[in-house]
């Protein structure tokens, strides 16, 4: 929430979300010039990010537990373009819906837009390369990236609030156990609900995720062959 790390350390989450956010902007145009026929999809990924994301149930660290819904955006876009997203997210919920805070927004970034989807971009890519199944890779990607995120709030809280016996240690452990009483069946919840939006993705335009390199066409028509 808005002031609630201290200096230094939300400078440094700005700085170091800062050179991914611009390169996340250059992604963005670069999508925007090339193929203006997706922006539809970016817009449902962008809005898919700011519901998710707003359905928060508040934690007693000073945080909150929520879906974040960027791993949709991470298997379609990218992390990069992802990241900006998330930004746009944030800050219009930092400015009229009091959840989260300007101050802070370096360091949300980096857990909800950059750790989290560069976490589901990574299994994602790892667990399709392996074989496995898409719908899976799918779940997995997106549930695994919003525990990521989580994780990574946990180090942010534990460095500016070390503990004063097992110092950042015992924090993280103490705040990552606090978390998971919540986030893990939100995680599960939201990796299934991806699930069903890419099912309907793959019905009734499946030739988009084909042009986003998230599947080839073999493998396209081998899902439409196992449901058919």
């Amino acid at each position: 929430m808005e002031g609630f790390l201290p200096g230094p350390w939300w400078q440094i989450w700005f700085a170091i979300s800062l050179p991914v956010i611009i390169y996340g902007i250059y992604k963005l145009n670069e999508l925007i010039k090339n193929k203006r026929d997706l922006l539809p999809l970016l817009a449902v990924a962008g809005a898919y990010i700011f519901i998710l994301s707003s359905l928060k149930l508040p934690s007693v660290t000073g945080s909150c537990s929520h879906p974040t819904g960027t791993g949709l955006a991470a298997i379609l876009f990218g992390p990069a373009i992802s990241a900006v997203l998330g930004l746009i997210v944030l800050l219009y919920q930092a400015l009229f819906l009091a959840h989260g805070g300007l101050t802070t927004l370096g360091a949300n970034v980096f857990s909800m837009g950059i750790a989290g989807p560069v976490i589901a971009f990574v299994i994602y890519k790892v667990c399709t390369k392996a074989g496995l199944n898409f719908y899976m890779a799918v779940f997995l990607a997106c549930a695994l990236g919003d525990l990521a995120t989580y994780v990574v709030t946990s180090i942010e809280l534990a460095l500016a609030f070390p503990a004063q016996t097992g110092g950042v240690v015992t924090s993280f452990k103490a705040f990552a156990t606090i978390f998971a009483v919540t986030q893990v069946p939100l995680a599960i919840i939201e990796g299934a609900i991806t699930v069903l939006i890419f099912k309907y993705v793959i019905q009734v335009k499946s030739d988009v995720l084909v042009k986003l390199d998230v599947l080839s066409e073999v493998g396209l028509r081998k899902i439409k062959e196992m449901t058919t």
